[in-house]
């Protein structure tokens, strides 16, 4: 059975720090890109970061850049998104995703097979 299962939200004061966890079983995770979603209230879910099983390659939204890492450790089937200078805006519902696709296509949720069930990130003001 695939599983996806995140960690590590909670609620961080605006400019502060988080790292959220997904853990992978059920699959062989050097064959799937595993990325990062989130979603708002009012909306669409927003595709935000994605790393390559096979070979690292790591993408990311501009909303994220330079602010969001992803990075995966493949013996402990987990992918991490370390997360700073979080903002109020970055206050949504976090899922990670794994998807047979390339990394690249990071932002489209259709083609992600499997989804966890999502951590929640609030950033206070």
């Amino acid at each position: 059975e695939v599983q996806l299962v995140e960690s590590g939200g909670g609620l961080v004061q605006a400019g502060g720090s988080l790292t959220l966890s997904c853990a992978a079983s059920g699959f062989t995770f050097d064959n799937y890109a595993i990325g990062w979603f989130r979603q708002a209230p009012g909306k669409e879910r927003e595709g935000i970061s994605c790393i390559s099983g096979g070979d690292g390659s790591t993408y990311y939204a501009d909303s994220v850049k330079g602010r969001f890492t992803i990075s995966s450790d493949s013996a402990k089937n987990t992918v991490y998104l370390q997360m700073v200078s979080l903002k109020a805006e970055d206050t949504a519902v976090y899922y990670c995703a794994a998807t047979a696709h390339s990394a690249m296509y990071y932002n489209v949720a259709t083609l992600f097979d499997y989804w966890g069930q999502g951590t929640q990130v609030t950033v206070s003001s």
